[in-house]
């Protein structure tokens, strides 16, 4: 690694080899050199701007704080010479989808109605847990006009692309966009996103990074920009699976010690079920061959796999079919005086007729929908023991090309539904999932797959990851 000077910020930047391998690192990696002192704050932080400032009018932005970040970077550099870091992590740089707060950056949650919205006054719940990890905040992230689609395409801050993809410009996924894209681009080693039905583990399959979403509750949900408070979670990607106990202690302000842990419980005593009935129908060819292909090589290092129906699986989609999205009535109770008052007329018109969606729902369907989602969530718990976990493609297909989404109000919709369709049920049944990277498919484009377990079961879901992800790599 080459050593960097620091020069004060009202002076000329550092400047920072973007080639360099620190964007490649984990976090445990970076980690170990700040500790050390054979990695500098402040040389890090240069190193990811100056990445940032490679690429402009990529939209994976909506905003930047670089002159914060520094700040934040010098003071982490001074803590660590002083030997009174505040935390293992400090001086580790992330990004955080705009719909959730950050003291001194406005909140747009990718509207334009929000665009010249104030700058936050007090840091959400998860982002004031971050700041007193010392992490360094380097910008707001693009997203889906209020985290409501699963293909990531925002009309307002500009859509960025797919950096995966050789052939055509394609979908980022959504709806935490550009937080998965900033991740596989080395942009930032740690991003943060929202998940409602699929917001951080359907881009992470279409980038081919790490996506995690807990449970409803694990995280605290002050101060993020409310889509279902039903089904609302805060997750996050990384680039490296052994970085995310890490990065679920730090959100939970519960912060690890970074070392040497428990003995990872590796694969041994982990049931895998494979559904037999809704989430492996439908899936484009490639997408099918490289879940096989995971299965086998997560039996060959020792998970026990069972193939069965999974009976609530069926029966909430045909709830869902029978009453409509839970998630679109929520979104319209608690954005009703927005769209009813006229406020959001030039809204994306997909995301506007998600939300009215909930205003023709009866409020019997509301009922049925959370009296049914309470029954088949307690009778997947009783179904799925700890140490089990269910085991399917994040999504049936690729990221589709940009050019068709745009193309085609029934293609998008349609797209955007097949894109959430495993991922949903997850939510429905308040399930915690982990999607990691197990190949590549059509287009060369990446491909996923998760693995889903009961809420309580984050922590041993979590001490799996690396062991799952080298098992994956073969």
């Amino acid at each position: 690694m080459e050593s960097t000077s620091w020069r004060h910020a009202t002076e000329e930047p550092v400047i920072v080899d973007t080639h360099d391998e620190l964007h490649d690192r984990s976090l445990a990696e970076l980690a170990r050199g700040l500790r050390a002192g054979m990695l500098d704050a402040r040389e890090l932080t240069e190193h990811f701007i100056a990445r940032i400032q490679a690429r402009p009018g990529s939209h994976v932005f909506i905003s930047t704080c670089f002159d914060g970040a520094r700040q934040q970077a010098a003071q982490s550099a001074a803590r660590w010479r002083a030997g009174r870091p505040l935390s293992p992590w400090d001086g580790i740089p992330l990004a955080w989808k705009d719909n959730i707060d950050v003291r001194g950056s406005a909140t747009t949650a990718g509207a334009a109605a929000f665009r010249n919205a104030p700058p936050a006054t007090e840091d959400s719940a998860v982002a004031a847990h971050a700041r007193l990890c010392g992490l360094v905040t380097l910008g707001k992230a693009n997203l889906s006009e209020f985290a409501y689609t699963a293909l990531g395409l925002n009309p307002h801050f500009g859509t960025p692309e797919n950096p995966r993809s050789t052939d055509v410009p394609r979908a980022p996924g959504g709806s935490s966009s550009g937080s998965a894209v900033a991740v596989a681009l080395g942009l930032v080693p740690l991003a943060i996103g929202t998940d409602t039905g699929g917001s951080v583990r359907s881009p992470a399959a279409f980038n081919g990074v790490v996506g995690f979403k807990p449970a409803v509750g694990r995280y605290p949900m002050q101060g993020v920009f409310p889509l279902s408070v039903t089904l609302d979670t805060v997750g996050f990607f990384v680039r490296h699976a052994g970085d995310c106990q890490a990065v679920d202690a730090m959100l939970r302000d519960a912060v690890i010690e970074e070392g040497p842990q428990a003995a990872e419980p590796g694969l041994r005593d982990l049931v895998l079920v494979v559904p037999e009935n809704v989430a492996l129908d439908d899936l484009e060819p490639e997408v099918a061959r490289n879940f096989e292909a995971s299965i086998a090589r997560l039996a060959a290092a020792g998970a026990r796999i069972v193939r069965r129906p999974v009976p609530q699986l069926g029966e909430l989609q045909a709830l869902v079919q029978r009453h409509g999205a839970l998630a679109s009535a929520d979104a319209y109770a608690a954005h009703r005086h927005l769209l009813d008052g006229g406020q959001l007329a030039g809204m994306d018109p997909f995301v506007r007729r998600r939300i009215l969606a909930g205003k023709a729902m009866s409020a019997e369907d509301v009922q049925a929908l959370r009296e049914g989602t309470r029954r088949l969530q307690c009778s997947l718990v009783a179904d799925l023991p700890t140490g089990h976990a269910i085991a399917m493609p994040t999504v049936p297909h690729v990221a589709p090309p940009l050019a068709l989404l745009r193309g085609s109000e029934e293609f998008f919709t349609a797209t955007n539904l097949r894109t959430i369709r495993n991922t949903s049920l997850g939510n429905l049944l308040d399930l915690c999932g982990l999607s990691l990277p197990n190949g590549s498919g059509a287009a060369g484009m990446p491909t996923g797959i998760s693995f889903n377990a009961v809420a309580g079961a984050e922590p041993l879901l979590l001490a799996r990851a690396a062991a799952l992800a080298a098992a994956l790599e073969g």
